[in-house]
């Protein structure tokens, strides 16, 4: 079906869903504002629920002509993944842990098998069907999902002797999860069951007691308990609470065992609290105390016998550095192992018996090094491709030989390594396997270079096939993602998804916006609070590089972004409706003053240290509505074709703000569809079949509205 006739079919369905009005009034710093369609974030009225199925339906019938192309891209992910397929084991314990998928199954599966010594550090090889020596199966998602629609996994932690497996549990999508326990060795289900927790519930060392965080009305986490197993929920111990509503709170043990660390932390200050692991209902002992505007991490370490910590810090030092202090008197005597140096952000420390890992960007790229307590020197782990990603994960254990890390590019599936420390060789030990024939050197990636209206320079990350022509030989259609917010970095990453786009002469590419983390911590500084705006018009400035030097045209041009990068949607189709054929925004963050006004909400509180704080700022008020997409849709645009992806139970982002959205922007005559999923949180679906077929429809509708027809 071409474009003309997808129209001429659009133009005889039903008209769309025209939500009613219900003028309510909001006052604010003298200034009075009409919301006609506030009355839709009653998620219980009945209404309510009827017009978003009224959306949905309409939704379906304008993409019903897409139907086969869903399928064959849905097909086209399903015959690219090895459905049957192990990870790569870890080592804990006495036990290599790993996860299988099975065909035709939505959920992945926990299982683990012995080692074959204590002297064996090398994962044994695994191989779909092939049988695994002691096997143990710990838990099948597949069974623990019957029954219900929807099925997500926040804890899964197994006791350090082995014995005891905790797991937590949401089947709303509200991410409120319910612990339980199992004995592993007797397969009793105990009777300790702990509701409405938050993700990342842990053991003890001991295995005596959970650690675990519940949030507060805002759906913040706030409060750390301490359960000890068998005694009753409501005998729970309360270890530390936050009242400051800017917080969130988090817990966890040091790899080392030696101590609960208590994190806590916003946008732009943090605070950290050492429990004793040996006493873990003694007093909580602070790192440093909270200075506004300092943010820290600590990890332990110990070294000649003394306990010490490593310091992550930015007192002083915009991109952060690294010092060494004693555990016992944190806030004593600092030692420098890694200086400020403008530019390149320290991201991370993670410490070993014997070393340390240190992540940090440099040249817009995340990158890893080892680092020598002895010399404080860092040996950095190289890398062939010009743009990757690479980190370090699965390491539980306290002295390991060999380092875990995930590496992978734009072109280069999902790797594992094994980095030997002692002869820094790499073993490879996986490689995400892509089914069809995937030919790495079929594709290349590549970085161009946009500017900004202020001169700045904005980097652009582009993958394609080379076999449609040279980038840049003659207009291609193109996809654009963006994000910008609270310092994340859209890392090159593989994914097969985009292959289907790819594969059909499609170029994606990243738009590295300020208010990301890609090019430091300055970066992040001028694209936040009252220099936001600079995220919008990087990427509108990022597009129309790509349109000025014959990558793309308007007409060929379709962009993508989800929760904060959907209100980077939001915003850049106000600011140039013309550059774009179509916008893709899930879960999009495009109420963004109504929510940020309103400290009852779900995190609000916390966000005034990201966006500003327009309920006591009135210049923050004029700022924030001045770009807030529901507050500029403009009567004056044709808006470029708009499909918004919601879900009723997203506590991040309501399913509320696309929905005003898409009413709004229906009144000034623009083509904009709603989908709103009934059962699902902000991470949409669960499962993966059901999670490849969102991506299908999503897809389906972009490679339409660029107008490529289908192979």
């Amino acid at each position: 079906m071409t474009v003309d006739d997808s129209l001429a079919t659009a133009s005889t369905l039903p008209p769309a869903p025209i939500a009613e009005t219900r003028p309510a009034v909001r006052s604010h710093h003298g200034d009075d504002v009409e919301d006609r369609y506030e009355w839709l974030r009653a998620k219980e009225d009945a209404v309510v629920i009827a017009h978003l199925e009224a959306e949905n339906a309409y939704t379906e019938e304008r993409t019903a002509h897409l139907a086969g192309l869903r399928e064959r891209i849905f097909e086209e992910i399903k015959g690219r993944t090895l459905e049957t397929d192990l990870s790569v084991p870890t080592r804990r314990g006495q036990w290599w842990y790993y996860g299988r998928t099975v065909e035709g199954k939505q959920y992945g599966i926990q299982c683990r098998a012995p080692l074959a010594s204590p002297d064996d550090w090398t994962p044994p090889e695994l191989a779909p069907g092939a049988e695994v020596p002691g096997e143990q199966i710990l838990l099948d998602g597949n069974v623990e999902a019957e029954g219900h629609e929807f099925f997500s996994l926040g804890s899964f932690e197994v006791s350090n002797d082995g014995t005891l497996m905790l797991y937590g549990v949401d089947v709303a999508g509200d991410e409120r999860y319910t612990v339980r326990v199992r004995n592993l060795v007797t397969g009793e289900q105990l009777p300790d069951e702990i509701p409405e927790t938050f993700a990342g519930a842990t053991f003890s060392p001991d295995g005596r007691f959970i650690v675990y965080t519940t949030v507060d009305d805002a759906w913040r986490p706030d409060t750390v308990w301490l359960h000890e197993l068998g005694t009753p929920v409501g005998e729970d111990v309360k270890l530390f609470h936050e009242p400051d509503e800017r917080f969130w709170v988090g817990a966890g043990f040091t790899r080392s065992d030696r101590y609960l660390m208590i994190g806590l932390g916003s946008s732009i200050t943090s605070e950290e609290w050492l429990v004793d692991a040996s006493d873990l209902r003694s007093e909580p002992r602070v790192v440093w105390p909270r200075t506004e505007g300092v943010e820290y991490e600590s990890s332990h370490a110990v070294i000649d016998g003394e306990d010490v910590l490593f310091v992550l810090h930015n007192d002083g030092a915009l991109d952060f550095e690294l010092v060494r202090v004693a555990a016992s008197a944190p806030a004593g005597e600092r030692t420098v192992v890694i200086p400020h140096r403008a530019g390149e952000r320290l991201l991370g420390v993670s410490t070993f018996r014997d070393w340390g890992v240190l992540g940090y960007r440099r040249g817009g790229l995340a990158r890893l090094g080892l680092l020598d307590y002895a010399t404080g020197e860092v040996s950095e782990i190289e890398f062939d491709e010009p743009l990757y990603s690479v980190g370090s994960g699965g390491n539980p254990e306290w002295a390991p030989p060999l380092l875990r890390l995930g590496y992978g590019s734009f072109v280069t599936p999902g790797t594992v390594y094994d980095l030997d420390v002692a002869t820094r060789e790499l073993h490879l030990r996986k490689r995400q396997p892509v089914l069809g024939g995937y030919e790495p050197g079929d594709y290349a990636q590549s970085r161009v270079w946009a500017t900004a209206h202020d001169g700045t320079q904005i980097p652009i990350s582009l993958v394609y096939k080379p076999s449609f022509g040279e980038i840049g030989s003659a207009p291609r259609p193109l996809h654009l993602y963006g994000y910008g917010s609270y310092e994340h970095s859209i890392e090159p990453g593989f994914s097969v998804a985009r292959l289907s786009e790819l594969d059909r002469g499609v170029v994606f590419a990243v738009a590295h916006v300020r208010g990301g983390g890609e090019m430091g911590r300055q970066w992040y500084e001028e694209g936040k609070l009252l220099r936001k705006r600079n995220t919008f018009t990087d990427f509108v400035d990022s597009a129309r590089h790509l349109v000025d030097a014959g990558y793309t045209t308007p007409s060929q041009l379709v962009a993508e972004g989800g929760s904060a990068g959907g209100l980077l949607m939001g915003a850049v189709a106000n600011l140039a409706p013309e550059l774009f054929a179509g916008v893709l925004a899930d879960v999009p963050f495009v109420d963004a003053l109504t929510t940020i006004l309103d400290p009852s909400l779900p995190l609000t509180v916390i966000e005034w240290d990201e966006w500003g704080d327009p309920l006591h700022n009135a210049d923050v008020y004029a700022y924030m509505k001045s770009y807030s997409p529901y507050e500029n849709v403009r009567t004056d645009a044709t808006y470029p074709k708009i499909l918004a992806v919601t879900s009723l139970n997203d506590t991040r982002v309501l399913y509320v703000e696309p929905a005003k959205w898409v009413a709004r922007l229906r009144e000034v005559g623009a083509d904009a569809l709603l989908k709103c999923e009934m059962v699902a949180g902000h991470g949409g679906v669960s499962g993966r079949y059901n999670a490849w077929r969102e991506r299908a429809f999503e897809l389906a509708w972009l490679l339409d509205t660029l107008g490529v027809a289908d192979a």
